[in-house]
């Protein structure tokens, strides 16, 4: 399936009925007064989060939704009936903003969220209703009004606890593959991954996280270079990210040289990104000298980003005191005032 995280669509709420100019002619009723109903109202357009999908493929391709019309007022004081909504099912994680202003109209973060995106216009009024003691035969009633039309730019943004980032190839979907059950294309060429890939990973009884997988990025992917600005978006709503190094691949003369491209491009797409709390992960200690560049790492990385931790993805060795390490992490997130101690690293 093809991953679709943005689309733009025309939504068109149903217009009012009009109201009826009516009078009675029942047999032995004199002088029948006005009997016009009330046209009813249009439909609304209504966004419903989804938790059965997973991207906007289906409204890629149909681009207009349209709600039904109010039915219009009858005689003998009969309203119409009112036009039928029209839902438009998206993924939970979902923004919805006005393409032609930019103004946020919704973000449906929660199963079952419900949002109208275009209001259904105002039945008409009947001549009955205009019936007075000194105007007891008007011959008028009112046109039903036009519903609401917007386009709407409609964003997805996974809904995850925690984002692994970090440089092509640097091993992020073998992580993902063995801490869950996401089977991502793995190879060994960069860019790899062009799409997120979203797990569940277990830890401890009962206890579990999700957890996405961002395709690589490389410098200036801010500006749109690689793949990562397209798919950035997508770790704006974690609570921690796993900044995975390709320990193979340290400069031994600046050991932070990765580690800082990546988080320039993650402020400069966004500084409340760069500000999020990460867990710094050497890979591939399993390859020849890795392991000594991981200790180069270690000693010159800032005290705030302390302790690293080194693992393998490919023979899983430190995998799992990883995925503790995260969990721990998480909980002190949500329990800011219990103290919990640090996983044990370099």
């Amino acid at each position: 399936m093809k991953f679709i995280d943005e689309v733009k669509i025309h939504v068109f709420a149903g217009a009012g009925g009009r109201g009826c100019v009516s009078f009675r002619r029942e047999k032995y009723v004199p002088r029948g007064g006005p009997s016009g109903g009330n046209g009813g109202h249009g439909g609304d357009v209504i966004a419903v989060a989804d938790p059965q999908l997973t991207t906007l493929l289906d409204l890629r391709y149909q681009k207009q939704y349209k709600a039904g019309r109010g039915q219009h007022g009858m005689g003998s004081d009969c309203d119409g009936r009112r036009g039928d909504d029209r839902e438009i099912k998206v993924p939970v994680g979902t923004i919805i903003r006005d393409a032609a202003t930019g103004e946020l109209i919704a973000d449906l973060k929660t199963a079952g969220d419900r949002v109208i995106v275009a209001a259904g216009g105002r039945g008409g009024k009947g001549n009955a209703h205009f019936a007075t003691s000194t105007h007891q035969g008007p011959r008028f009633a009112q046109p039903g009004e036009a519903g609401q039309e917007h386009e709407l730019d409609i964003e997805l943004r996974l809904l995850a606890d925690v984002g692994i980032i970090g440089l092509p190839n640097a091993g992020k979907s073998t992580l993902i593959s063995v801490i869950s059950a996401v089977r991502p294309k793995i190879a060994d060429y960069p860019f790899t991954t062009l799409v997120p890939n979203l797990g569940v990973v277990g830890y401890d009884e009962g206890k579990s996280f999700v957890v996405a997988d961002i395709p690589g990025l490389i410098e200036g992917a801010h500006q749109g270079q690689g793949l990562g600005h397209k798919f950035l978006r997508h770790v704006t709503r974690t609570s921690l990210l796993i900044h995975l190094l390709d320990a193979s691949q340290i400069d031994e003369n600046d050991p932070l040289a990765a580690w800082r491209t990546v988080n320039r491009e993650l402020e400069l797409f966004d500084p409340e990104l760069g500000e999020k709390p990460q867990i710094v992960v050497a890979n591939k200690i399993d390859l020849p000298e890795a392991r000594h560049k991981a200790e180069l790492l270690a000693k010159h990385l800032p005290a705030g980003c302390q302790p690293l931790l080194v693992i393998s993805a490919a023979t899983t060795e430190g995998v799992r005191a990883l995925v503790r390490h995260v969990g721990m992490k998480l909980a002190e997130s949500k329990r800011p005032s219990e103290a919990t101690g640090d996983a044990a690293g370099l």
